[in-house]
């Protein structure tokens, strides 16, 4: 059997008549750019987060990048960000002109450290960007009181955390805003690229929004430098028929879960551990391995795609070259990017798939 890393094929499959009549619905409106669907959209995605308003954008680097700019964060600020995430993570503050700060991450749970964070608060820390790797939520609460003694903002990257909890709140309105991405692997995935800022504080919701539309809460009326960052109404109507589903997508990716994790009992194979106040949602499955390589071959060898992320850490990226001597200062992150593997996970996998993942990692 060969078992995929993910089908996109498969959701489609499922909602196919439901996803071609919303992108009928769309064509036959004539308006293709603000309409209904993305003003439905974001007051459903709202309400499912539990947040105030929503700003339907063009991808997540945007919603990540227009939160900092209606903060006002620019050159000489400092953004605080985990040593281990995508990269989009440290572009959209480098983005502003701001400095991003590297935090290493939890050996534990892959995600951002708050004892880490509390070290790396300066006299120009604006903000902190808390990642929800993996769809497993950070540890939020810790992070918010660090944010309140110093006076600075915590921006929840929920990229990967579609439907996530801590302490029974959704990702994305634990902090004082939230950027999501709906490129289509994600849990709720578009057709293309989409993203989105959840938010209960109007003003940011209001600023980002202006600054999506070229600066201009009005047409033609222009009161800042803004950019072109918009949702289109085809990806919110898609978005739409997905929101429906995606409580009982994440179901079936936490059954998944729990066979790979039962696979995995007293294995050498470390998957992220997860607190009794998390439910996560299992954007992805990770292991860490010490013989990364000799994993990820016997896998292949038994039909089974896999994928690493991320094989090299922001701060050992060209694009960052000048931060490449913070490695040895981030042992957990340089750690995970030596060692981590992703395996095939999705609300569309087989039993059978299931079934021969699980007696692959038990094997291996």
């Amino acid at each position: 059997m060969t078992v995929p890393f993910l089908d996109l094929r498969a959701a489609y499959a499922e909602l196919g008549p439901a996803i071609d009549a919303a992108i009928a619905r769309v064509m036959a409106s004539g308006w293709y750019i603000l309409g209904d669907e993305v003003r439905a959209f974001e007051a459903e995605f709202a309400a499912y987060c539990g947040a105030a308003h929503c700003v339907g954008l063009s991808n997540g680097l945007d919603a990540l990048h227009l939160v900092l700019r209606a903060w006002d964060i620019g050159p000489g600020d400092e953004v605080i960000v985990p040593a281990h995430t995508f990269i989009a993570t440290w572009l959209a503050v480098a983005a502003t002109g701001a400095t991003p700060v590297a935090a290493d991450v939890d050996p534990r749970t892959f995600n951002l450290d708050p004892f880490a964070v509390e070290r790396a608060v300066t006299g120009r820390t604006r903000a902190v960007i808390a990642v929800h790797l993996y769809g497993q939520p950070a540890a939020i609460d810790p992070i918010l009181a660090i944010a309140a003694r110093h006076g600075f903002r915590v921006l929840e990257d929920a990229a990967q955390a579609h439907g996530a909890r801590y302490h029974r709140r959704r990702a994305g309105a634990l902090g004082h805003a939230a950027a999501f991405s709906f490129y289509p692997s994600k849990n709720l995935g578009a057709v293309g690229d989409g993203g989105a800022v959840t938010t209960d504080d109007p003003a940011t919701a209001e600023r980002v929004r202006v600054l999506a539309n070229y600066g201009s809460p009005r047409k033609y009326e222009h009161v800042e430098r803004g950019m072109n960052c918009r949702l289109d109404e085809v990806q919110a109507a898609v978005l739409r028929v997905k929101l429906g589903c995606l409580d009982d997508w994440n179901r079936r990716r936490s059954v998944v879960a729990a066979a790979y994790t039962a696979a995995l009992a007293g294995s050498s194979l470390v998957a992220p551990e997860v607190p009794p106040d998390m439910e996560p949602v299992w954007h992805l499955y990770v292991v860490r391995a010490a013989d990364r390589a000799s994993v990820q071959r016997r896998l292949a060898a038994s039909g089974i795609q896999t994928l690493i992320h991320y094989p090299s850490p922001p701060y050992l990226q060209p694009a960052f070259a000048e931060y490449a001597p913070l490695a040895p200062a981030m042992p957990v992150a340089t750690a995970l990017a030596d060692d981590v593997l992703s395996v095939p996970i999705g609300p569309h996998m087989t039993p059978e798939q299931v079934a021969t993942v699980s007696a692959a990692l038990r094997d291996a």
